[in-house]
């Protein structure tokens, strides 16, 4: 199973990211009024490639785009939100950018979904010969 558990690491883990990513934009918003709560984010892209370098693959042609599957969490891409209108009480979360950002990593998530339905797709075509 290990060459099909390659296959897909890096789908899963983009998933744990993008999840993860979403529960930290769920906190913000629950605590939108909690005072002196600072807004948190991860960098996506940095967590990914901490994820990859983490995981030692390496590239076996100059033409190879690095890749591979990625190790879960957010290691040192967690970052704190600096707000656009500061507050009295010291409370960094902006319910409108969090709407937002919630929304646009909803979509995140959901097409990465739609990359590995894909591949699972093009998987069993594979299998059955076609």
């Amino acid at each position: 199973m290990t060459p099909i558990n390659n296959y897909f690491s890096f789908n899963e883990a983009t998933l744990k990211l993008r999840n993860e990513r979403l529960e930290l934009i769920s906190e913000n918003i629950a605590n939108v009024s909690t005072p002196g709560y600072k807004a948190k984010d991860i960098d996506f892209g940095k967590a990914l490639q901490a994820a990859q370098r983490n995981l030692g693959l390496q590239r076996t042609q100059d033409g190879h785009v690095g890749g591979g599957a990625a190790a879960t969490g957010a290691g040192g891409a967690l970052v704190y939100r600096v707000p656009l209108n500061p507050s009295l009480d010291n409370n960094t979360v902006e319910i409108g950018v969090e709407q937002a950002q919630f929304g646009r990593a909803s979509a995140d998530y959901m097409a990465s979904l739609q990359f590995l339905e894909n591949r699972i797709s093009g998987l069993r075509k594979a299998i059955r010969g076609e």
